[in-house]
């Protein structure tokens, strides 16, 4: 199929695209815009970052791991596009040469995108908006001094336009190819299924159950990049706008499978914030700006970081095979390591849980404290009455195979006092929960023991006792 896109203010259409193109691969060797830089190659330095745009509003992403039909309807600007058409620099340019914020210059057009993006964005928190960027020679301190003294300036007209451009007109455009993807000695692979709505979606998906669904790409780009897996027939899901709504009522909130981790957080800080603020520390935000809820459950990965919390918080999981639906727990979704209660054809359509007063705290242990995946994650949520424990629900993630609720822990807490005594007896329970393995992030030994001293945080917090793992004391 082709498909059409723009590239630097310039409408592409590309013919006979291969699915597991990657736009930094495409930019690169067919392009010629060797500004994008190939480092890591899974998502995590950010030098191929660049700036991606549609109806939604402008996002930095990891061209590494972004696949040619994820850019269908939309605008790209690479570093080579961050400047004016007559070669005025952008604000950040500037500041960047002003404040000395490069020195090798390998990191710095991803750098450059990302704080393009924010700047456009009015983001000012740059340590965040800057944790996927990794650079080795400037220890960060000018390159933060060039986003603060860059954040007032004016929206250049050239990336204001991005925002306003009606996206429907690219698909009417004309532009010749810059050409095909690029050749590869690779199985032919079907062309993309690009399904604009949940209900094409599944009619697809129940005709094509052996297809690959892609959300946001973020694990599956690394199948093709890292694995080299081949996948034969994909479906991407970036048209189901539908399926990307976050909904509060007075009862329920109910999360769209392809809501990102962005939106997530945001519809999180107001109700319970420290899921929000352990989602601030979720991959990075070019990770987070593609990442999808749904992907993250439906992988099903032990260390996924959102299953625990959402099981905390009493989730159903909704799934959805042609004109069926079903609904179940969504810890009875993870069975063992590598398998769910999914059949074939079969998708997440949401995922919901009760609105409720906000005992939640979530803990994210790490060995960096930013884009980082977790040795361990422990959600709790109890509720306590009249001084008594009346309810509990706690999960971990990194303890088993799957994500996993700490049953044993929670029978020891229900129906006991709130008391120190209490949480001391109820952490002996844990060894009949978790037989926790030892891999390079943790050993299984420091996982049991910081399982339980999360359930000690969580009683001090919840106990008005401020605690932060960014503080030493002595």
């Amino acid at each position: 199929m082709a498909l059409t896109f723009r590239l630097n203010g310039e409408t592409v259409r590309i013919t006979d695209a291969r699915p597991t193109v990657t736009l930094l691969d495409w930019l690169r060797e067919e392009q010629g815009l060797t500004g994008t830089k190939e480092g890591c190659n899974e998502g995590d330095c950010g030098a191929c970052t660049v700036m991606v745009t549609d109806s939604r509003g402008s996002k930095a992403l990891n061209a590494c791991i972004l696949f040619l039909p994820q850019l269908q309807g939309k605008s790209v600007r690479t570093v080579e596009g961050a400047s004016g058409p007559d070669g005025s620099l952008h604000p950040v340019q500037q500041a960047m040469v002003d404040h000395h914020g490069s020195q090798c210059g390998f990191c710095t057009p991803g750098f450059i995108m990302s704080m393009v993006t924010a700047h456009a964005n009015g983001a000012t928190d740059f340590d965040d908006q800057l944790a996927g960027n990794l650079c080795r020679c400037t220890g960060y301190a000018p390159i933060i001094r060039a986003a603060e003294a860059a954040k007032n300036a004016p929206v250049p007209g050239w990336i204001a336009d991005e925002a306003s451009f009606s996206f429907p007109e690219i698909l009417r455009g004309e532009a010749e190819g810059r050409g095909a993807a690029p050749p590869s000695d690779k199985p032919a692979a079907a062309p993309p299924m690009l399904p604009g709505s949940a209900d094409e979606l599944a009619d697809l998906y129940e005709n094509h159950p052996g297809a690959t669904l892609v959300a946001g790409a973020t694990d599956v780009g690394l199948w093709v990049t890292k694995q080299l897996r081949h996948l034969p027939q994909m479906i991407f899901l970036g048209g189901c706008d539908d399926l990307k709504g976050i909904e509060v009522t007075d009862s329920t909130v109910r999360i769209g499978a392809m809501a990102d981790m962005n939106a997530l957080r945001a519809a999180m800080e107001p109700l319970h914030p420290s899921f929000a603020e352990m989602l601030r520390r979720f991959a990075s935000q070019q990770i987070r700006a593609a990442a999808t809820v749904g992907g993250n459950i439906a992988n099903g990965s032990p260390i996924g970081d959102t299953p625990p919390a959402l099981i905390a918080l009493g989730a159903t999981l909704h799934l959805r095979k042609g004109d069926s639906r079903r609904e179940l727990p969504l810890e009875d979704f993870f069975l063992d390591y590598g398998r769910q209660d999914r059949g074939p054809g079969e998708f997440v359509e949401a995922v919901s849980f009760p609105r409720q007063p906000d005992a939640l705290k979530v803990y994210k242990l790490s060995k960096r404290f930013d884009q980082d995946i977790s040795a361990v994650l422990g959600a709790f949520n109890v509720t306590v009455m009249n001084g008594k424990i009346s309810a509990a629900r706690i999960a971990f993630g990194g303890m088993a195979g799957i994500p996993k609720r700490a049953a044993h822990v929670e029978a020891a807490l229900t129906g006991q006092p709130w008391t120190a005594a209490t949480i001391a007896a109820a952490a002996a329970a844990f060894d009949q929960d978790f037989t926790p393995m030892t891999d390079m992030r943790a050993s299984a030994g420091y996982r049991l023991e910081t399982a339980r001293n999360m359930l000690l945080r969580y009683f001090a917090e919840q106990n008005g006792q401020t605690v932060s793992v960014l503080e030493v004391r002595p």
